[in-house]
């Protein structure tokens, strides 16, 4: 693997070390909080798997790089929805089926929805609608389809970078005012700032997205570099201490594997768990909820509930991953190089006449 390819390879790496991290979170203290296991976490352990569902801040982080990168590659907004909308839902419609079909078998009961809600969860607008979520999981889908629509709409608009960074600016100045004024936002205005604007989260990809122009485009100018820094300072007012400095920290340690200094990431077995991490993320709250409270009901030890919870989620996102996911991007790719090659013939047959 050359050092370009160990860089972006440490990228998916970081991707399945947050996706385990938010497993974790889930299944030890937030599974604790909700249900109550049969046994006691030693409080250093609590402590520390708690700053696992931060790791969706590092996926938000990555998201804006990542997609900046296909934006740039991608010659109109109807190509980029559609390759967005095959990336992710063929593995959310498996992913709707296994864990709709799971909870309403094992539980917990209080986590099943009807397949109305099933079905709108689908189009990942449900949220929009008032609807549940079929997985807990799933707003952060919500956020990154919203994102994605932005994207589309300013970069095919914007075009200019100059205009684009004038237009980021606006929605970070937003995003302070939001998180620091959060309660008094009039409710007029409520749905746009803090579900369509998403303040909270939105400077995770701006910042992602300026680190992407810094990897590409070298240094960067100043108006970049402080905007880079106010992304990077809206995490100290946005969340609480110490997850705000967790979340700053994420800036640094993807800003390091940007850089090439983490390329020691990029082995076989995290390449392997950064490729199944969408996945993985898909499945395992409310399905490995639904094992771990089945293996109290068996009466088997606590932490084997947690292990077959564990075990089961990788299993099924293996099973997304390969029968699913990457097929599907398989066959996207090669349509998508046959209706290219295909544009360029015609085009040049206009040309010849």
């Amino acid at each position: 693997m050359n050092p370009s390819q160990a860089r972006l390879g440490s990228l998916d790496a970081l991707r399945g070390l947050a996706a385990l991290g938010v497993v974790l979170f889930h299944y030890l203290p937030y599974y604790d909080k909700l249900f109550g296991h049969s046994f006691e976490l030693p409080q250093l352990l609590t402590d520390t798997l708690l700053f696992g569902r931060y790791g969706v801040h590092l996926f938000f982080i990555l998201s804006g790089f990542v997609i900046f990168m296909t934006l740039e590659r991608t010659r109109n907004a109807a190509w980029f929805g559609l390759a967005r909308a095959v990336r992710l839902l063929p593995a959310l419609w498996a992913g709707i089926i296994l864990t709709f079909t799971s909870v309403h078998f094992l539980g917990p009961e209080s986590r099943a929805v009807s397949f109305e809600t099933a079905l709108l969860n689908a189009t990942l607008l449900h949220e929009y609608f008032g609807a549940e979520h079929v997985d807990g999981a799933y707003w952060s889908l919500v956020i990154e389809v919203t994102f994605y629509s932005w994207m589309a709409l300013l970069f095919y608009t914007l075009r200019d970078w100059s205009r684009l960074r004038l237009a980021f600016w606006v929605w970070m100045l937003v995003s302070y005012v939001g998180v620091i004024w959060w309660k008094q936002i009039p409710e007029s205005v409520e749905f746009l700032v803090k579900d369509l604007m998403f303040v909270k989260y939105a400077p995770l990809f701006i910042g992602g997205m300026l680190i992407y122009r810094l990897y590409r485009y070298g240094r960067p100018v100043v108006g970049d570099a402080v905007l880079l820094a106010l992304a990077v300072c809206h995490g100290l007012l946005a969340y609480k201490m110490p997850y705000s400095l967790f979340v700053v920290g994420c800036f640094a340690v993807f800003a390091m594997a940007v850089a090439g200094q983490l390329n020691w990431l990029a082995n076989r077995p995290l390449l392997w768990l950064g490729g199944l991490s969408y996945s993985l993320y898909l499945v395992h709250q409310n399905i490995g909820y639904g094992v771990i409270s089945w293996s109290y009901s068996a009466g088997l030890p606590g932490w084997l509930g947690v292990a077959l919870a564990l075990c089961t989620a990788i299993a099924l996102a293996s099973l997304i991953h390969y029968t699913v996911e990457k097929p599907a991007q398989r066959r996207f790719r090669s349509w998508r190089n046959r209706n290219s090659t295909a544009r360029t013939i015609g085009t040049a047959a206009k040309v010849a006449e």
